[in-house]
């Protein structure tokens, strides 16, 4: 039992990151909006000084979207590759299933690599997201998909005997 609660959480883990990632580009325009908004550092009167500059270039903005959904497929696949690996190994031996979360645990890590440390750490501290309506209500998603992640990533982690 727990090793198929196991597989459908790194199965989970895929579905979440490559349905952001299908959002964000059936949304282009709107994550687009979002990333230059939130990269211009707009609406800032709470902290309006800055100890490093906007990005204001149009041409960064669409590099550092595609940065995020590269990234979302990204640990969307290795999530779905490591399911897949469990799946395989569910009838084998302990150290045949512990051998074959590799993927799955890296999905999770790139997961919290987008949600803590682009949007977390650089968004809400650098960007300082939390400052605007649309960046805050991000910014608190972020933190709780990463979280999410983090306890999939320990649950999974967990040595099977």
């Amino acid at each position: 039992m727990i090793r198929f609660i196991k597989i459908l959480m790194a199965a989970s883990v895929a579905l979440f990151c490559l349905m952001y990632a299908l959002q964000n580009i059936w949304n282009l325009e709107a994550a687009s909006w979002f990333v230059s908004y939130t990269t211009g550092m707009e609406g800032h009167e709470k902290y309006p000084s800055h100890f490093g500059p906007a990005i204001t270039s149009s041409a960064l903005h669409g590099i550092m979207l595609w940065i995020i959904i590269a990234l979302e497929v990204t640990a969307g696949a290795l999530a779905a590759k490591g399911a897949f690996d469990l799946f395989k190994a569910r009838n084998g031996s302990a150290d045949d299933f512990n051998g074959a979360k590799t993927y799955a645990i890296a999905g999770c890590g790139v997961g919290i690599l987008i949600w803590f440390g682009l949007f977390s750490a650089i968004g809400g501290t650098y960007f300082q997201m939390w400052q605007t309506e649309a960046g805050g209500g991000a910014l608190g998603n972020a933190s709780i998909f990463s979280v999410q992640l983090g306890v999939i990533w320990l649950l999974i982690s967990q040595k099977d005997s």
